[in-house]
């Protein structure tokens, strides 16, 4: 094969992996919006609600090794078109569900929904820092987590507004928030079937790494892996910044509304430029690896967010606010940075020291529920819950400094 060939499969392949990025960002950040409307709907508190964040990440606790298991018996394509159909069933299981009206199989279709995304992240990060040269791989997956970026504003800028609608705006709220539950996530059900028709019938390039795994040992999930100081590290750092980060988004919201006394419209509109900041740190972060070492942009990013949340604990209010603004700036490069800085070196076992860094994103079920009950247990000074999201972004920053270094 001619490498300019190569080059245009690779090229239509980044571009078909890019939209995945997209989806479950749009996916993801819909959480913090429902966590908020949870708490009027069914007269809970943030701690309780937060257990739709816990429902929905603990599926990427759960199922990681059993879909690296099924990707290297099959292949990367295999596993994301499986992925898209499992979201789109529990998209579309939000029909009946809001009919009943119950907690549980709300966090039921989270869950389902979840499963599906967790093939999708399993199946496209390393894919994306596969597809081209080792040395870039950073960079390219930097490039490609913007595209998530870009649906994260979307869902908290525009899509948020569908399911927080403020409660003078109509008489009939409940029936036209469930309405909306239902439409969002019906739409975004359809969406999902028809990129996996397209998905399927799209010829993906094969790449190196898969066809070490067919000529490998044989095993489906390798844990001797974790034997490798650097990923272990990394899996430890994902583990705190999946916390950290979705801490802090998913509490975003009700900080706004229950603590600096805004309304849905304006909360949500703040959500939008909040992750408008997120996006601008992924495409600015992006620009920035092609003139600085991603392991020293880590380190800086991690520590300009122990200053922010040092602030936030400090003050209150709109500073608050934007000092969260901040964070969601410098948080931008740091998943995707810490992944491929993970799978270096890894070669025929990157699917397996992939699964174990999904997994990590269980600590987006623990560290954001801790977080909410810490704030709730405080009846002042509430913002010193945030001392929990500083931790895990020093972890971040320690992880650039001396975490990822190869040594085995």
């Amino acid at each position: 094969m001619s490498n300019n060939s190569k080059s245009t499969k690779n090229t239509v392949a980044l571009a078909m992996v890019f939209s995945l990025f997209f989806l479950w960002a749009i996916s993801n950040n819909l959480l913090s919006p429902v966590v908020n409307k949870m708490m009027s709907l069914f007269n809970i508190d943030q701690a309780s609600a937060e257990f739709v964040e816990t429902s929905y990440w603990f599926a990427y606790f759960l199922f990681p090794i059993p879909i690296a298991m099924f990707m290297k018996r099959f292949s990367y394509k295999a596993g994301i078109v499986l992925g898209l159909l499992i979201s789109a069933a529990g998209g579309l299981l939000f029909l009946p569900v809001t009919s009943l009206h119950s907690f549980p199989l709300y966090l039921c279709a989270f869950f389902i929904v979840a499963i599906g995304m967790c093939f999708l992240e399993t199946a496209a990060n390393p894919y994306v820092t596969e597809l081209g040269d080792p040395a870039t791989a950073p960079r390219r997956l930097n490039l490609a987590q913007a595209f998530n970026g870009l649906g994260a504003f979307i869902a908290a800028m525009f899509l948020s507004k569908l399911i927080l609608i403020d409660d003078a705006s109509t008489a009939t709220l409940p029936d036209a928030e469930i309405h909306n539950f239902k439409l969002t996530y019906t739409i975004f059900g359809i969406v999902l079937i028809l990129i996996a028709v397209v998905m399927a019938f799209t010829k993906l390039p094969r790449i190196q790494a898969e066809d070490d795994d067919t000529s490998s040992n044989g095993k489906l999930i390798s844990f001797s892996v974790l034997k490798r100081r650097h990923l272990r590290n990394g899996v430890i750092a994902q583990f705190f910044y999946n916390g950290g980060q979705t801490a802090v988004n998913s509490l975003f919201i009700v900080y706004c509304v229950k603590y600096a006394g805004l309304n849905h419209d304006q909360a949500t509109t703040l959500f939008g430029f909040y992750m408008l900041a997120f996006l601008l740190g992924r495409w600015i972060g992006a620009w920035l690896m092609g003139k600085f070492q991603p392991k020293n942009m880590l380190v800086v990013y991690g520590l300009a967010n122990v200053v922010l949340c040092a602030v936030i604990c400090l003050s209150e209010g709109m500073t608050a606010i934007y000092a969260m603004m901040g964070i969601s700036f410098f948080m931008s490069i740091m998943y995707p940075t810490q992944f491929s800085l993970a799978l270096t070196d890894l070669k025929g076992e990157t699917k397996s020291g992939s699964a174990f860094l999904v997994m990590a994103i269980v600590g987006n079920s623990i560290l954001p529920l801790l977080t909410a009950k810490f704030q709730v247990s405080l009846t002042t000074n509430h913002e010193l819950a945030y001392i929990i999201p500083l931790i895990c972004f020093a972890v971040c920053a320690w992880y650039g400094w001396k975490g990822h270094v190869v040594k085995d």
